[in-house]
């Protein structure tokens, strides 16, 4: 069974192929490394909340669509509030948000 991480990093990649870019020029889009980016669809880190921003934005898909919650109506109009109620946090909350969702997401393993 795939981790939350590694969940989430494939369908960073499955919208990075389908919009044609390579991780390069997804990273230079975001101002990271490629390596980095690499690192983000195996699994292997996270993205903070303002990166995974900046990834939704540079592939223009709502960052809803990175979770599985997004498949349905319902789910997707959800993750659509939630996304705006967490950019109009600051960023110290934001990070709350992302540890809480990490430990969430343990312990629904």
């Amino acid at each position: 069974m795939k981790s939350g991480k590694e969940k989430l990093g494939l369908r960073i990649k499955e919208f990075r192929k389908a919009r044609g870019l390579s991780q390069e020029q997804l990273a230079e889009m975001i101002g990271i490394e490629q390596k980095h980016v690499s690192r983000l669809e195996v699994g292997k880190s996270y993205p903070t909340i303002d990166r995974l921003e900046k990834i939704s934005s540079a592939l223009d898909v709502p960052m809803g669509s990175f979770f599985d919650c997004a498949n349905s109506w319902v789910d997707a109009q959800r993750a659509g509030k939630l996304e705006l109620m967490i950019k109009d946090l600051d960023k110290e909350y934001r990070k709350i948000i992302l540890k809480f969702s990490e430990i969430i997401n343990e312990i629904s393993r």
